[in-house]
């Protein structure tokens, strides 16, 4: 195994193990987002759309700087995209003489990154239709994840009779949740799609269409370390077609430097040692060829970008300011706790669905259209899968951009997601005169009261506004089938991008009082027939 091919495993390994990380407690201690602050286009489109800048972008800063000097080295040894293409590639990629010739296609990067800048210039963040890290991680997180969990699951299902017999009790107690995300067979057909491409070209994903490709190729055209070929060079071409990024043109000789990702495949197939990379020799002329780029393309891709943040902009769901009349919100719209205010918190996040892996409840699932064009993918709460943990602070600790903040456990109690409301055409004891205490047992907060009613044979609940935080817990247990009977809305969330939630809730006359953990959370008796004796009672 080459050195680069060790590292590229080590890498993709170190981005794996973070991501499972993310999802366990050892979470808060590792910096499991550390990938994802590597991708100079999380870098670049932050600071433009949201006007932000944070120490941790420093990394994709230092990644910019290597690659003045040593090229596109992120690319050839660290992203893991590149190495899972690498690793695909192996399987889709015909030989060179079976694949098809493809006209001048490198530009279509460019054009891209102007199309994401020229949407990030009027504060809209698309960034993650491409990101490379987003996309990985999100394939990893979203579609990986799920089904490894399942089959370690059935795994765990054979072997436990067997643990049992044995008195191995650690594992027969085990158990392995499977967590389920919507979105998944976009995600899975659009990365066969990537995965596909291989049929005409090695890495054509990297060659043509990754933005971090092309703002790391802009500042690699000339690096220190860079391909050579001595006068040894007898032409047999054997360079021009292993090379994966077909950064060397039909004369052998020359480099495309800023499609050269420093593999060094074409040093090792050379027959005749005359491949080397080394830092620039005094006095010996470059062999670098400048790849033409047309400029009138590039300015017309970021200004589709503009028009396309516009009209994103003017579209229904479109997010102006906090509070403004005339604004249209899907009214299931929870974002996860210390998220900023919608328009901010838009155009941080980039969609990498890292939050969503971490959620110890899974209740985070990317949204398609719920806040419209620019919404797509961005995380909200699905309170009939989970509820959230008042006291889970896991997705503002894994958030790359901090478009979730990171609370601290005396502040997120009083991050308000939104507030309860009971359906009372769907209740047990509104509708249909059973006794059912459910939404009351479960409640951290203590925000459901039963009171006894007129013409009501049973006491019938009612949320307390100011008690409710809108965690779900209500939702999420509610007897009801299908529609549950209590949903928790946006109405009063509490989002902001400054100063403490603590006094802001008890400015707005909150009081969250979060009970023991070991008096709420699950109801007396879980069973959800609705014959006999209502849950929660037991006569």
């Amino acid at each position: 195994m080459s050195l680069r091919r060790a590292i590229q495993l080590i890498s993709l390994a170190l981005f794996l193990f973070f991501l499972i990380v993310a999802s366990t407690s050892f979470g808060s201690y590792l910096p499991v987002d550390s990938f994802l602050q590597l991708d100079p286009t999380h870098f670049m489109g932050t600071l433009v759309s949201a006007r932000y800048f944070s120490l941790s972008f420093l990394t994709a800063i230092l990644v910019l700087l290597i690659t003045l000097v040593l090229g596109r080295i992120f690319c050839g040894y660290i992203c893991p995209l590149g190495t899972t293409l690498d690793g695909t590639d192996k399987i889709f990629c015909p030989s060179h003489e079976k694949r098809p010739r493809l006209g001048n296609l490198r530009p279509i990067k460019y054009y891209i990154i102007a199309f994401l800048f020229g949407a990030a210039v009027l504060g809209v963040s698309l960034i993650f239709i491409a990101a490379p890290l987003s996309l990985i991680t999100r394939f990893y997180g979203l579609v990986v994840y799920p089904v490894f969990a399942l089959f370690a699951d059935g795994i765990l299902s054979i072997i436990q009779p067997l643990a049992d017999r044995f008195g191995i009790s650690s594992l027969v107690f085990a158990q392995i949740k499977t967590p389920r995300f919507a979105t998944q067979f976009f995600i899975l057909v659009f990365f066969a799609a990537i995965f596909a491409s291989a049929r005409f070209s090695p890495r054509f994903w990297c060659r043509y269409l990754c933005p971090s490709g092309a703002l790391l190729a802009l500042v690699s055209r000339k690096p220190l370390l860079r391909r050579r070929v001595t006068e040894d060079c007898t032409d047999c071409g054997k360079c021009v077609e292993s090379c994966p990024m077909g950064a060397i043109p039909e004369d052998p000789c020359l480099t495309l430097h800023e499609e050269c990702i420093v593999c060094r495949t074409c040093e090792k197939v050379c027959p005749v040692d005359a491949v080397a990379f080394t830092s620039e020799v005094p006095g010996q002329p470059s062999h670098g060829v400048e790849f033409s780029q047309t400029r009138r393309r590039f300015i017309a891709s970021g200004l589709t970008g503009a028009v396309t943040a516009a009209i994103s902009l003017t579209g229904l769901k479109a997010v102006s300011n906090q509070g403004a009349l005339g604004q249209v919100a899907d009214p299931r719209l929870i974002r996860p706790p210390g998220a900023l205010p919608e328009k901010e918190f838009l155009s941080r996040c980039v969609r990498c669905g890292e939050c969503m892996a971490a959620c110890p409840t899974n209740t985070l699932q990317p949204i398609w259209f719920q806040a419209g064009f620019i919404g797509l993918f961005s995380p909200a709460l699905n309170m009939r899968r989970g509820p959230c943990d008042p006291e889970c602070i896991r997705c503002g600790e894994v958030c790359p951009t901090n478009a979730i903040t990171n609370l601290l456990k005396n502040e997120r109690i009083w991050a308000k997601l939104g507030t309860a409301v009971i359906l009372r055409h769907a209740c047990l004891a509104w509708e249909h005169q059973k006794k059912c205490l459910v939404c009351d047992e479960v409640c951290p907060f203590d925000a459901v009261v039963f009171k006894d009613e007129p013409e009501h044979e049973v006491p019938v609940p009612h949320v307390i506004e100011d008690r409710c935080a809108g965690c779900g817990y209500c939702e999420y247990f509610c007897p009801v089938q299908n529609q549950a009977a209590i949903v928790v809305t946006p109405m009063g969330a509490l989002r902001q991008s400054r100063g403490s939630y603590e006094e802001e809730a008890k400015r707005q006359g909150l009081k969250l009082v979060l009970r023991p953990k070991d008096e709420y959370g699950l109801p007396e008796s879980e069973e959800k027939d609705t014959r006999g004796p209502a849950p929660g009672f037991t006569e």
